[in-house]
Formats: C-alpha cells, sequence, structure tokens
C-alpha cells in the first residue's frame, strides 16, 4: 500500500509538471522576463515621449522587471505598420498614418493625446508665393503621403478652393524627408512646403523660406488638431492594461516636465533625438517647435472624423466606397485616460 501511494504521488508530480511546460501561461511583469517595445518618430514634436524616455518615466511607471526596447521609425506609415503587426507594442505617430492603417487593421488604439499642432506652410522665398492662392502651378512638399501634414495641406486647399493635380491646372503635392525638403528648398526645386516644426523655422532663419501660414492657422482646428497621439495595440492592451495605463502616466509626466522647465527640456530632447537618429539639434531650434506646439493628454475625435474624411478622399483609405462606413468609435479608447485621471 506504501509503495502504491509513492507511486501515485510520482505520477501526479509528473503530471503537474507536464501541465506547466504545456501552459499558455501570460508572463507579466513580476515574471522579470516581459520586455516592452514602444515606438517613436524620430521629431521633435514627439518631445514629450523623447522627455518621458529620457527622465526614465516609462521605466519608473512600468517597474525594474519590465525591459523597454525603443525602436525608432522614419515616417508614420512604417510604425503604423509595425504596430498593426505587433512588432511594437505601443508608442506615439501622427493620427494620419494611424486612422489609414486601423481601418486595414482595427487592432490597436489610440489611448491619449501627446500634442496638438507644430506644423507650418513655409514658401520659398523666391518662389513668387504671398498667399495660399498663389500656390496654382507650384509644387509643395510633404514628408510622407497620407501624413497628418498632407490632410492638413489638402484641407487648406480646400478652403481656399484649389484642387491638388499632377499639371500646372491646380497644386502639385510631391514627398520628400525633411532634411530633404530644407535642401529642395535651398535650391529651388520645390516651391513651398508644409512641414512640422523646427524645419520650418530652419527655413526662416537661413532665409530661404518664409512663413506663408503659421501653425496656430493650420487646419483643422486653426493648429489645435492631434499631430502626436499614443497608441497601443490590441494584443498589449489585453495582455497588460496596467502597463498601458503606466504609459499613459509617463506620457503625462513627460508633457508636465516640459511646460514646467521647458530650458530643463532642450538638453533632454536634443539627447533623445540623437540616440534615435545620431543627430541632437540646438536648444533655439528646439524652442520654436516646442513654442509652436500645443502639448496636451486630450483627443478631439470630432477632428479625428475630418481628418479621415480627407484621407478617404485623397484614396489612401482602400476597400470603403461610402463615407458613412468610415467607423472610427473603437479607434479611440479614452477610458484608460480616465481611470488614470480618476486615479489621481
Amino acid at each position: 500500500m506504501k509503495k502504491l501511494l509513492i507511486v501515485l504521488g510520482l505520477l501526479i508530480m509528473a503530471a503537474g509538471m507536464l501541465s506547466a511546460c504545456g501552459s499558455n501561461k501570460e508572463t507579466t511583469a513580476a515574471d522579470g522576463e516581459l520586455t516592452v517595445k514602444i515606438g517613436i518618430l524620430k521629431n521633435v514634436t514627439h518631445a514629450p515621449g523623447f522627455v518621458a524616455l529620457q527622465n526614465g518615466y516609462f521605466q519608473n511607471e512600468f517597474g525594474k522587471n519590465v525591459t523597454i526596447e525603443v525602436i525608432a521609425f522614419d515616417n508614420g506609415s512604417d510604425f503604423s505598420t509595425a504596430i498593426a503587426t505587433n512588432q511594437i507594442d505601443l508608442g506615439y505617430v501622427g493620427p494620419g498614418p494611424a486612422i489609414n492603417q486601423y481601418l486595414k487593421s482595427k487592432n490597436f488604439r489610440v489611448i491619449s493625446g501627446s500634442n496638438n499642432g507644430g506644423a507650418v506652410l513655409i514658401a520659398g522665398k523666391d518662389a513668387g508665393i504671398g498667399s495660399v492662392k498663389d500656390l496654382v502651378g507650384k509644387t509643395v512638399a510633404i514628408p510622407t503621403k497620407g501624413s497628418t501634414n498632407e490632410i492638413s495641406l489638402r484641407l487648406l486647399l480646400q478652403q481656399e478652393g484649389l484642387k491638388v493635380t499632377t499639371d500646372s491646372s491646380g497644386v502639385q503635392i510631391i514627398t520628400r524627408a525633411p532634411a530633404d525638403t530644407l535642401v529642395a528648398i535651398r535650391q529651388k526645386e520645390v516651391d513651398a512646403t508644409l512641414i512640422p516644426e523646427p524645419w520650418g523655422t530652419q527655413m526662416v532663419e537661413e532665409g530661404t523660406g518664409v512663413v506663408l501660414v503659421d501653425w496656430d492657422k493650420i487646419p483643422p482646428n486653426d493648429g489645435n488638431y492631434p499631430l502626436t497621439i499614443l497608441t497601443a495595440s490590441d494584443k498589449f492592451l489585453k495582455e497588460h492594461r496596467d502597463l498601458a495605463k503606466k504609459a499613459i502616466r509617463a506620457n503625462e509626466e513627460g508633457i508636465d516636465f516640459i511646460k514646467q522647465n521647458p530650458d530643463k527640456a532642450y538638453d533632454l530632447i536634443s539627447d533623445e533625438l540623437k540616440a534615435l537618429s545620431g543627430k541632437g539639434m540646438d536648444a533655439k531650434r528646439i524652442k520654436a517647435a516646442l513654442d509652436h506646439l500645443n502639448l496636451t493628454e486630450g483627443v478631439d475625435l470630432d477632428v479625428i472624423k475630418t481628418m479621415a474624411k480627407v484621407s478617404f478622399d485623397a484614396g489612401y483609405i482602400k476597400g470603403i466606397k461610402e463615407e458613412d462606413k468610415l467607423d472610427l468609435s473603437e479607434l479611440i479608447d479614452l477610458s484608460l485616460l480616465d481611470e488614470v485621471r480618476q486615479s489621481k
């Protein structure tokens, strides 16, 4: 009988070990095996994220058992593809690319704002452009197709009754990375650009460009539109909702630090930019960018809907035949932001 009990005990232990090996137990921060991948663009307009990373806000919020991997992107389209395919867990992007990708995959959410505004319309100094209407027959550069900057440009042209064309009868839109646009304006290869700061300020300072429309008159909503938002994948939200809320807190801490300590923020932003791109930026240009931003964790759904319609009309949203099918009701999930605010 005693031998039988021993055998039974061994069998139960073996079964338990097999069960543990075959389980799909969710990895948590307490296990010490979790890596959170944060995506961010190499733009000063992502300043709250830069400061949150440099000051360790994400790490402090997540805890020492979480490893943070930062992945830098050159444009929002690549970022949006990455979050939709679970190559990253959360991060910062512009609403234009996010909207376009969401309507294809519907597997990530906007969980907080980060900043509003921050782009300007610059005309080449000798391009013969004195108003938006003078853009007819001219070439205007934007960072990438479907970007938030392109959406703003198209809205601006619509307000003035101008059309986007591929010939001189209207306004021609081309894509150039901001650094390449800087050179193109110098060499008069493009006539104008709607570009995020501080690139516009740099063109003005060096005497190659003039401000045609300042940041607080750029549509939609006169500059008070989301330019950088914090997003998270559905997979991450399902498995680590607590960490998503902590990411929102880290973002808010970044916003608060910049507002309260702008002079100290310049070096932090430059250091993170250097870590991401290999090159920092002087404090004067960073200040110019921050002066043209409205740092906020809020997100205006109506403005997002306006931007979505522009993307739809421009042909960037495929597979949807009617405007009323642009369902963005689940894109923005501010329930976590509300919980963070209530816990203060």
